[in-house]
């Protein structure tokens, strides 16, 4: 995939990592005085949808739009209950910025496209011919682009079609950039793409989008890629598999080694979702490694061995059934279900349950599992390798298997349980966790911990690989571009 581009208005740079080069953008508040030439010809931008990505993306592109000329205008369906969410975050009817979906649709010059995914697919042709003539199409998920492709068709030849992609959730997505209004370069990074271009003026409007969403560091990718990355990702590290995984090691720590239930959440959920992603943000996936003591590290060697190729199976079998478009065909089909038939919650089972009795609890950071480390390092390094094989760029490679998942889903994870974000996540995210982690859950339980417990030794040449891995010298790199603040998550 070519990850160079340049840009007549943005200061853009090339790094390299691991031997290739990509083009990259920094963002930042200094930057905003540039949003009207990016912008050029653009009097309204129409955010369609209130869901997770909308309310923050809407939000940050009126703050740092402000004093343009370029408004802001939310569109939902007539009669939807977000219409009040909406006004309450100061977009209202009498000021112009909140209308009926189609009309909003019809009289904007770039339309940002935030409905469900569910939603895109049952609404895109009356979208499109909605739209204005040589408009913007602005998509922050390939997911669109995935079924078109699956029914043999495209985008309108008269449209432009970007995409903007934050790598977190939104939430994360809108306090990061309010945290950042006292320290430039706060946010969340975005991958960018050019799907059609028909006026030379899709680039630029990619990048103004990303740089006003709040992204300290924008990367070149292609909405193919970002679809088959982004659904396969929450399918796996970002969700699904600490799902799985959790449950299967608080299992057998509870039900085979009688350890206490509190002790086992500790060890394992609570790990993973503080100081494992804790190390991994500020000083990489090695570190969790090198702070191990000499027996922890033997520990750590184990574990990753017996885990490493029963979650790469696992991972296969998702790339392949994402990129056979069979994962974005079960969302559509459920998306049809679910008014009538809509998915029940997970957080009513007693490890969930005693989770939030740990985090009411909390005092001070628990000490590292080297049983969860080696096993989260394993599934973690299997995502990246098998996103390399496939042929994705490494930034793309690093925030969807590592940044986003320590930066901003794990922390929300830690707050309010990874029960909560699978029973409150979008219909795509949530139906692939619950899918999938199973799958995780028995694969690791069944082969893992199987071996790991019958005392197989470390598997000397993959501890080498992963001690030496060439993502180790890239995470470096990109992370000074992370965000310039650590979240922060209050009530």
């Amino acid at each position: 995939m070519d990850t160079i581009f340049t840009s007549s208005i943005f200061d853009t740079e090339t790094i390299e990592l691991a031997g290739t080069k990509e083009t990259i953008v920094r963002g930042g508040r200094d930057k905003f005085g540039l949003l009207p030439r990016a912008f050029a010809g653009i009097g309204q931008i129409g955010v369609i949808g209130w869901g997770s990505q909308g309310p923050a993306q809407a939000q940050n592109l009126r703050d740092s739009l402000e004093g343009t000329d370029i408004q802001v205008k939310i569109g939902l369906r007539e009669g939807s209950s977000s219409m009040a969410s909406a006004r309450e975050a100061g977009f209202t009817e009498d000021s112009g910025t909140l209308g009926e979906m189609y009309a909003v649709i019809a009289e904007s010059d770039m339309v940002i496209l935030l409905i469900s995914d569910a939603a895109q697919v049952e609404n895109y042709k009356k979208i499109f011919a909605a739209m204005k003539d040589g408009a913007t199409l602005g998509l922050s998920h390939g997911f669109l682009l995935g079924h078109l492709e699956s029914v043999g068709e495209y985008f309108p030849k008269n449209l432009n079609v970007i995409g903007v992609c934050p790598k977190g959730m939104g939430p994360s997505v809108r306090r990061l950039y309010v945290q950042g209004k006292e320290i430039n370069g706060a946010g969340i990074n975005c991958s960018f793409a050019v799907e059609q271009d028909v006026d030379g003026k899709a680039l630029e409007q990619a990048l103004g989008w990303a740089v006003a969403v709040g992204a300290p560091y924008v990367f070149k990718t292609t909405l193919g890629y970002e679809y088959r990355s982004d659904i396969f990702g929450e399918r796996s590290i970002l969700l699904g598999a600490v799902h799985g995984l959790s449950e299967a090691m608080y299992r057998r720590l509870v039900m085979e080694q009688g350890m206490g239930e509190k002790e086992a959440f500790v060890a394992t959920v609570e790990n993973i979702t503080g100081p494992l992603s804790r190390t991994i943000s500020h000083d990489g996936i090695i570190s969790v490694y090198n702070n191990l003591d000499d027996e922890g590290k033997a520990v750590f060697e184990r574990m990753y061995s017996a885990s490493y190729h029963p979650a790469f199976d696992i991972l296969m079998e998702i790339y392949d059934e994402v990129s056979s478009g069979n994962e974005i065909r079960s969302v559509v089909m459920a998306g049809r279900r679910f008014d009538r038939y809509p998915m029940g919650k997970i957080d009513g089972t007693r490890m969930w349950r005693i989770g939030e009795q740990v985090r009411a609890e909390r005092s001070g950071e628990p000490t590292v599992n080297p049983e969860t480390a080696g096993l989260y390092c394993a599934v973690m390094m299997a995502q990246i390798d098998l996103l390399i094989e496939k042929g994705h760029c490494l930034s793309e490679v690093c925030n969807e298997s590592v940044i986003e998942a320590v930066d901003s889903l794990n922390p929300y994870m830690h707050f309010k349980g990874v029960a909560h974000m699978v029973d409150n996540c979008s219909t795509t995210a949530r139906l692939g966790s619950r899918k999938w982690a199973p799958r995780f859950d028995y694969n690791i339980m069944q082969q893992a911990l199987v071996d790991y417990d019958n005392g197989v030794s470390a598997n000397t040449e993959l501890v080498d690989a992963f001690k030496k891995h060439m993502i180790h010298d890239v995470l470096a790199t990109v992370a000074t571009m992370r965000p310039s603040v650590d979240i922060s998550l209050t009530e």
